[in-house]
């Protein structure tokens, strides 16, 4: 593992697809942006926009293999917490099978592990701490799955200017150009960390995206930002609702609530009871 890399594959969700990245005909992001600092290598991006981890193991994960890369990036994750069928011990089965089979391939492969998104991404106090519940946990299965297969990792919540407006999109869920150019450098690092060769560098210089003009932030707001948090408020309200009545009570729910939590996972990957 390490030394030369002749394959680079991209896996994940919208992220890695380039969202918040805009330029002529389409995204841009953090894919072609560490690409470019492998210029002989072969580039596959298999991400897909709304993909959770299941779906990189089951229609992503062939395509990277058949790739033969030297050298993996993984972000996905996000789209699982949203989720009211938020599992844990699936998530982990999942990540851990496509992280275990690109490591057995011989690629070294960086993942991420996420940040307080509600910091980002303003939510009412109880949605807010239900995000960084799910989110905690899927941090225990990221972490797991990170030291059983020797993986690289970039922590988001420690990414330079991960609290930073000019690090994120107008819908601050996902990086705008500059978050995207922070992240692949820093996935740049881990892969050279981890000894892979990388000639060349992520430029922190803004340029060939399309301006995001405060038009943009109205019309995102109106058309996607009440929408999706809606949507997506009403997948974490049980959960939510649990931890208000612990806050409330000081004890658990005799019943846990549709959504809710099951036990974290522990250091090892395994629940604990």
């Amino acid at each position: 593992m390490g030394g030369t890399v002749r394959g680079l594959v991209v896996l994940g969700d919208s992220t890695t697809v380039g969202v918040g990245d805009p330029v002529p005909g389409g995204w841009r992001g953090v894919g072609p942006l560490l690409a470019a600092a492998f210029p002989d290598a072969r580039y596959l991006n298999t991400s897909v926009t709304g993909a959770r981890a299941g779906t990189v193991r089951r229609e992503q994960l062939g395509r990277a293999l058949a790739a033969r890369p030297d050298a993996a990036v993984l972000v996905v994750g996000m789209n699982d917490v949203l989720r009211s069928d938020f599992d844990p011990v699936a998530l982990h089965a999942d990540l851990d099978a496509v992280v275990g089979a690109l490591v057995a391939a011989g690629a070294v492969v960086v993942t991420v592990r996420f940040h307080d998104h509600g910091r980002v991404f303003r939510l009412p106090g109880p949605l807010r701490r239900a995000l960084r519940a799910r989110v905690g946990e899927l941090n225990a299965v990221l972490d797991a799955v990170v030291r059983r297969h020797g993986a690289g990792c970039v922590d988001l919540d420690r990414l330079e200017g991960a609290y930073e407006p000019g690090t994120w999109a107008v819908d601050r869920l996902h990086p705008s150009e500059l978050g995207h150019r922070r992240l692949a450098a820093a996935f740049a690092a881990r892969l050279a960390e981890a000894g892979c060769e990388v000639p060349g560098a992520v430029s922190p210089v803004c340029t060939g995206g399309i301006t995001v003009t405060p038009l943009h932030h109205a019309g995102w707001l109106v058309f996607k930002g009440v929408p999706w948090l809606w949507r997506r408020g009403r997948d974490l309200v049980p959960h939510a609702a649990a931890i208000l009545y612990r806050s409330w009570t000081g004890r658990e729910a005799v019943a846990a609530p549709p959504g809710a939590l099951p036990p974290p996972l522990t250091a090892e990957g395994q629940l604990n009871r």
